[in-house]
């Protein structure tokens, strides 16, 4: 088909970038040709930044970005430039933090004016085609920053510097002397309590997004003080999540938030980062409740992930839109006549009961499945047994899942993103060992190995693949989450190759990363692109900050290799961070998980015996987060060398042997179900 316009976004991999390829707007990738013309313009820089499953981004897009009279004055007064924020995070990180500073708030899109040196000096996110919402239109905001970039320019620059430099003081923290005390998590938890919300679970009101890395903390909180109320705040979130529209009832698999209290009605994009920590609560949640419902849920999801978003060669896709067809959800509603049809009148009148389908629907005239009732409660109020419930509600949904893959599908975005392929992997490799799933481990290893062969090259880990080419320097979060994957991996698989990559990648991390002079990992690393400030990452927002990874990350490399050091990078993180979780908890999770992990007393296990003996599938049907664990057949002289804690470590009497230790002092070897269980628990 022949098109109207095509500019330079055209040579670009990422789905985002090409979605605007054929924009009248004379759109350059982020690249210092563009911020050269600027200079030798004289132009100011619009900087717009999204990802391809942003809802808001497409409408934006549809009503200015497509529009001649708005591209028009861009290219007049502008040099414009599109940024995916999930290949260049530095960049939306910069201008997303000078936008909540300058209006106190933020989200995508995210447009911005920078000068050509790159400082940022107005912004805000989705702007209307015409005056409405109590928002300027797109092109009154674009010719009153082009009027003030001629009228005004030496007092826009003067603001600029002043709020770069206010916003560099107002993150740089302080580090606190203090030890870091279990007074800590106790005023964490304090605080997460307060904000709970007893009904429907979850905290605050509307909207709400998964609290993952929250509920880890929770979860780890209760298993080190026995707290029961923690748990609680985990069971009800959980249940209240899988049984709402925020859930895919259908397909599996959790959708980006939800835009009201109860957890009804999300905004349906789904991300691969939700999905892989998500997974690993329910995982989690059946590891300490032994509740099916649970371990249904992460089965489900992990097999959407593994239908969806797995590329052939082993990486994982990022992401799947909202909208399909131009409408948001499309591909997800149902109507009750639908349904009736597909079903059967008395099938359906079961199905839609249990899912809370009516004919006058919950979402624009269609429903979003969800559900009210446990079956055996559903079962009473409809006067059936609870078995035909729940065949009719399983036959129902493979009919429903079948229909809806004759529909038109949302849009994949099939980048490969280091970082949350980290993340999944990690997942997959426990989901194989607390569900003995050996397609699961399959998978983990496939992606481990596809990310190492793929996504380093000359000793540097690069951010994205897709389309057969990796690029762009990788961040904190990728070095992180990747490490820690592969940590996860080896505990699960013994092959020592991943720990040696993940040892590898630490020290990487160490040296490009690390701040001498004040401690703490930046985003980017010492030799990345400038732009207007340098940032550390410390806040847990919808994915972990590299920061939250890395401290836990060098407490398990502690463990493993004996060396103590590992450790110090750890605890100057958490008093970078003391007085901050204190103040704002929520922010925090998977920090607070971290320090968990650091306060616990932390078990060393080894399981010397072939692969899937008692002791080692004891040991993964409980939930230890405090452990490091070493399960091979038997140890080599390359374990033994890279491990010394392997050493004078073999089996008794050819019987698989577990050995218990802490701070490297073991208890008595075991060979009995009964002793073993004793121990770790």
């Amino acid at each position: 088909m022949q098109r109207k316009h095509t500019n330079r976004l055209i040579n670009e991999t990422s789905p985002y970038l090409l979605q605007h390829a054929h924009n009248p707007v004379d759109w350059y990738p982020w690249c210092e040709e563009a911020f050269e013309r600027a200079k030798a313009e004289n132009k100011p820089v619009l900087v717009s930044i999204g990802y391809s499953a942003c809802h808001w981004c497409h409408v934006m897009e549809r009503e200015s970005f497509e529009d001649e009279e708005t591209a028009k004055i861009m290219n007049e007064n502008f040099i414009n430039v599109k940024v995916d924020m999930e290949e260049r995070p530095d960049v939306d990180q910069v201008y997303m933090t000078f936008v909540q500073a300058t209006t106190g708030s933020g989200g995508w899109p995210l447009n911005v004016f920078v000068t050509p040196d790159k400082k940022p000096f107005f912004g805000g996110t989705y702007f209307p085609p015409e005056d409405r919402y109590n928002l300027p239109s797109f092109r009154k905001v674009l010719l009153a920053v082009a009027q003030a970039w001629k009228n005004n320019r030496e007092e826009i620059l003067r603001s600029s510097e002043q709020i770069i430099q206010q916003i560099k003081e107002a993150t740089r923290l302080e580090s606190t002397t203090d030890h870091i005390k279990a007074e800590i998590s106790e005023i964490a938890f304090e605080k997460l309590s307060k904000s709970f919300d007893e009904k429907n679970g979850g905290f605050g009101g509307a909207p709400k997004f998964p609290p993952s890395m929250t509920l880890e903390f929770l979860l780890r909180y209760h298993r080190r003080t026995k707290n029961q109320k923690a748990l609680q705040m985990v069971v009800k979130t959980c249940q209240k999540m899988a049984m709402g529209g925020i859930y895919d009832q259908i397909g599996g698999g959790f959708h980006r938030y939800s835009v009201d209290s109860i957890w009804l009605v999300p905004h349906f994009e789904k991300m691969l980062y939700d999905n892989a920590q998500l997974t690993r609560i329910y995982l989690h949640l059946y590891q300490i409740t032994k509740d099916d419902f649970f371990k249904k849920i992460a089965t489900e999801t992990l097999e959407y992930i593994e239908r969806e978003m797995l590329h052939p060669e082993g990486g994982f896709f990022s992401t799947q839109d909202a909208d399909s067809e131009g409408e948001e959800g499309k591909f997800f509603l149902w109507t009750f006549d639908e349904i009736e049809l597909l079903l059967g009148e008395e099938n359906a009148k079961i199905f839609c009961f249990y899912y809370g389908v009516t004919e006058d629907g919950n979402f624009e005239g269609k429903n979003i499945l969800h559900i009210k009732y446990t079956p055996e409660e559903a079962a009473e109020i409809l006067k059936i047994p609870v078995e035909k419930l729940n065949e009719t509600v399983e036959q129902g949904r493979k009919i429903l899942f079948s229909e809806r893959e004759k529909r038109v599908k949302p849009n994949r975005d099939e980048k490969i993103i280091t970082a949350w392929n980290g993340l999944m992997m990690a997942t997959f490799a426990e989901a194989a060992a607390i569900l003995s799933k050996e397609r699961y481990l399959e998978i983990a290893q496939r992606n481990a190995d596809f990310l190492i062969s793929n996504l380093i090259k000359d000793d540097q880990l690069l951010r994205t693949w897709k389309d057969g080419k990796a690029k762009l320097n990788a961040y904190i979060e990728d070095y992180a989450n990747l490490a820690e994957g592969l940590i996860e991996l080896f505990q699960i698989n013994s092959e020592l190759k991943y720990l040696k990559m993940a040892e590898f990648l630490a020290e990487k991390m160490i040296e490009d990363f690390w701040d001498r002079t004040e401690g703490g990992f930046f985003f980017t690393s010492h030799d990345h692109e400038q732009i207007a400030f340098r940032q550390k990452d410390f806040q847990d927002n919808a994915t972990p900050s590299g920061n939250s990874v890395a401290a836990e990350l060098f407490l398990k490399l502690s463990k493993f290799t004996g060396k103590s050091e590992y450790e110090n990078y750890s605890v100057s993180i958490f008093k970078k961070v003391a007085t901050q979780i204190i103040r704002y908890p929520n922010a925090f999770g998977r920090m607070l998980s971290a320090i968990e992990f650091y306060l616990a007393p932390k078990k060393e296990i080894i399981i010397i015996g072939s692969e899937g003996n008692p002791l080692q599938k004891y040991l993964w049907s409980v939930y230890l987060p405090e452990k490091i664990a070493i399960c091979i057949e038997a140890p080599t002289d390359e374990l033994i060398s890279s491990l010394p804690i392997l050493e004078e470590k073999k089996q008794i009497e050819g019987k698989p042997t577990a050995f218990v230790c802490q701070n490297f002092v073991c208890e008595k070897p075991v060979t009995e179900l009964e002793e073993f269980r004793r121990q770790i628990e």
